[in-house]
């Protein structure tokens, strides 16, 4: 005789319960000195001079972020390469504007001893 009774259920498990849903850690704080800075250092497409600003608050800032744990060294550091960019750019831009001043001031200055008649 073959035993024909199907096997007993499995032992009722009740679902995971799930714990009540905290807050969670509070956010780090972003320094302000970095929000500044970057910008500072992008104002400084349009407004110019606004760059060094820029350098001198990105500095400070990742100072500070090293020194108290704060959130926003990405800004910090990219205002302070951004504000080196454009403050090398603007650096070269000027000192080719002053050699093209030279250039043409050299150029004007010989102008009084054009002479039509020495080309034919």
């Amino acid at each position: 005789m073959t035993n024909t009774t199907p096997p007993p259920p499995p032992p009722f498990v009740p679902a995971a319960q799930y714990g009540a849903v905290g807050y969670g850690a509070p956010a780090r704080r972003t320094n302000t000195l970095a929000i500044v800075s970057l910008i500072l250092s992008c104002a400084s497409i349009i407004f110019g001079i606004t760059c060094i600003g820029g350098i001198i608050t990105g500095h400070i800032a990742l100072s500070q972020i090293k020194r108290t744990g704060e959130g926003g060294r990405g800004m910090a550091l990219a205002g302070v390469i951004v504000g080196y960019s454009l403050f090398g750019i603007g650096l070269i831009i000027g000192v080719l504007y002053v050699l093209f001043i030279i250039f043409f001031l050299g150029i004007a200055s010989n102008a009084g001893n054009f002479n039509p008649s020495d080309f034919g």
